[in-house]
């Protein structure tokens, strides 16, 4: 298919908005950014993104497994230092025995000894030791063999999280693509009412920042998500394993903690929906302001661009700083009652050890699981920040995900015996942009195979709609579009455009080079076919003088080359194609004098042998025109050659003599 592209309703057919998801003070419809608009449940969109994680539960599951072994060496690594600190403790405290008792004296004598001298505390403190030896200093073999074990013990922690980290960053990365492939074929089988609907810069931030968000939320809280969990549970079972009575005194905190977190979460929510909403309000106006920078310049609109802008980037800012500031408060907070909590368990743990109940390396492991565990539920709580600014995205996403889709294809279709000849026939058609305000209410008309239809009329008639139906741009509301006798809406719509070659009003041109431009339309087009279409569209006179000739690479906007220039370029993609049916939507509006005198030659000896639809405001370019179709409020209230409809004096004299009149003007 040649078409550059679905034209536009004229301003008083724009088609009907989505519904309008509004919340207690909603007004605007969804993705604007309107204060006060709900956001889907938290809970059932992450149940819905649960699903869209389903095809990597195997390296999920190694993600696990690799945590769950990183996890248990990096939790066993505070009681093995703990060992050490016994080993180096005892060390001290039976080296200083050894002047307060004979050699040879036993712990137990020792103790008795201290107890004897009303030494009660130190003799609580060294029946706690069960290592300590009078006299003997520290055992330095049994130490290095201890922090050997520690060292390979965190080097292979290292070692599990490395790997479980490269392997969440592929199953981040893959749930990302099909996310990607997802959307860009859901915004394939939109229709082009949805995509009317709704502006470019909105769109294009659900695709790209939303699913970006997305992408850095999974990868920052996936691994860290599940190790953080897998720590507070080992470290708990360590944390009892040495004292109950601190584990007790040390999780006091954390229902206070959990309360914090979740208070601050739900405040932080909303802000975060509203944060992306305003991202895409202010993407739509920059795309908005820089597609149209020539115009705003002209119209003197800078200033009250920039003004929107700064409105609209003000309510990001406030949106955002509300985000950050409320979701940055949980870390800070958690980290005073952390702080509180290693208090309480120092001054705890010192009584147990004075009273013989603990060792000093028990202590100290202990002080370091609580440090381990209040660390991963901070972790947690940070977390949320993320994971309410990701499911904002996903949310998003979703949305556009499940927008309404174009009507599917008919199996099994069918299709017109070739090659096709070109009858197109409307039968009492019907079609309205919204219910409430019809457009076309019954519309017959018969093109006939090699014939040019040339429709007219003021704007706003329906000239490009008749075209829109024709395409299944948007569907017919009643009666039936035939091309050579079978229904357009039994056939596919790949199969339908592909007999149809279409170029607008608007140009489109994508970064590449000409000849990569004029064949976009035909696949596998040859050097020869490209250069003979350009010669029969007039490309080739200004193509040769450039340096690289059809080689010479133009940018997405085609600034490189004038506006006729474009024009011809894509005249000629449509003239490559070779289709039966031809549209032409002022297709030479662009294009100066002298050069439409040359494409409407090489236009006319395109169209013989071929139905052609061609909408025109100049009616000097449409008198040899088969049939002409003067439209007026979506009906066709006059048809006829340029002489009949002349001497019918209606309203097609009436816009002919109009053209006249303002031509002579100029002239004077």
């Amino acid at each position: 298919m040649s078409a550059q592209g679905a034209a536009r309703p004229a301003a008083p057919q724009r088609p009907a908005q989505p519904p309008v998801r509004r919340g207690p003070a909603g007004h605007g419809p969804m993705g604007m950014g309107m204060p006060g608009e709900k956001s889907q449940n938290f809970g059932a969109s992450s149940r819905r993104f649960l699903g869209v994680l389903r095809p990597e539960r195997g390296p999920i599951l190694l993600v696990t497994l690799f945590a769950v072994a990183s996890v248990f060496l990096a939790v066993i690594g505070p009681r093995l230092l703990g060992h050490a600190t016994n080993i180096i403790f005892d060390g001290v405290v039976g080296r200083s025995l050894g002047t307060f008792v004979p050699a040879g004296t036993t712990r137990d004598q020792a103790i008795e000894a201290l107890r004897a001298a009303g030494q009660d505390r130190v003799a609580d403190m060294v029946s706690g030791m069960a290592n300590v030896v009078p006299g003997q200093g520290i055992q330095f073999d049994a130490l290095r063999d201890v922090l050997l074990v520690v060292a390979l013990v965190y080097v292979g922690s290292f070692l599990f999280g490395w790997v479980q980290g490269r392997v969440t960053a592929g199953l981040v990365q893959r749930t990302v693509l099909r996310l990607r492939r997802d959307v860009e074929a859901k915004v394939n089988r939109l229709p082009l009412r949805y995509v009317d609907s709704q502006p470019r810069g909105e769109l294009l931030s659900r695709v790209t920042n939303d699913i970006d968000n997305v992408a850095q939320t999974l990868q920052q809280t996936l691994s860290q998500l599940v190790t953080s969990v897998l720590t507070v549970i080992g470290v708990l079972i360590m944390m009892f394993s040495i004292s109950w009575v601190l584990a007790v005194v040390a999780l006091v905190t954390v229902p206070l903690s959990m309360v914090v977190a979740a208070a601050i979460a739900k405040r932080s929510r909303p802000q975060f929906v509203q944060q992306w909403a305003s991202t895409g309000e202010v993407n739509a106006h920059i795309e908005e302001m820089f597609t149209g920078h020539t115009l705003v310049t002209v119209f003197g609109r800078q200033q009250e661009s920039a003004d929107t802008f700064r409105e609209r980037n003000g309510r990001l800012y406030d949106a955002s700083f509300k985000a950050q500031f409320i979701s940055g408060t949980i870390q800070p907070a958690l980290g005073f009652l952390a702080n509180l909590n290693y208090v309480v368990v120092a001054v705890f743990g010192g009584l147990r050890v004075a009273s013989g109940a603990l060792t000093l390396g028990d202590v100290q492991a202990f002080i370091q699981y609580s440090r381990q565990f209040t660390q991963p539920i901070t972790q947690i709580a940070s977390m949320a920040n993320l994971l309410q600014s990701g499911m904002a995205s996903v949310e998003r996403v979703f949305e556009l995900l499940d927008a309404p889709e174009q009507d599917a294809d008919p199996e099994p279709a069918e299709a017109p015996q070739h090659p096709v000849r070109g009858r197109v026939e409307f039968e009492h058609v019907r079609f309205s942009y919204s219910p409430d305000e019809p457009l076309i209410t019954d519309l017959s008309l018969v093109a006939q195979p090699g014939q040019t239809i040339a429709i007219v009329g003021p704007t706003g008639a329906g000239k490009t709609t008749l075209v829109n139906l024709l395409m299944r741009f948007y569907e017919i509301d009643g009666g039936r579009i035939t091309l050579d006798g079978v229904d357009t809406r039994a056939m596919t719509r790949d199969a339908l455009r592909s007999e149809v070659g279409m170029v607008l009003q608007d140009t489109w041109l994508f970064g590449g080079t000409i000849e990569e431009n004029i064949a976009y339309g035909v696949d596998g087009a040859t050097h020869e076919q490209v250069v003979a279409a350009a010669e029969a569209t007039h490309v080739d006179r200004f193509v040769r003088i450039l340096p690289d000739g059809y080689a010479t690479r133009i940018d997405d906007e085609g600034s490189n080359v004038s506006a006729g220039e474009k024009q011809l370029l894509t005249i000629a993609r449509a003239f490559l194609a070779d289709p039966a049916i031809l549209v032409l939507d002022e297709a030479t509006s662009s294009v100066d004098t002298r050069t439409e005198v040359l494409v409407q030659q090489a236009m006319s000896t395109l169209r013989a042998g071929r139905t052609s639809f061609v909408i025109a405001h100049r009616l000097s370019t449409i008198r040899d025109a088969d049939v002409i179709l003067v439209m007026e409020h979506g009906d066709i209230v006059e048809q006829g050659s340029h002489e009949e409809l002349l001497a019918a004096g209606g309203a097609y004299a009436r816009l002919y003599q109009s053209q006249f009149a303002a031509a002579l003007a100029e002239d004077v």
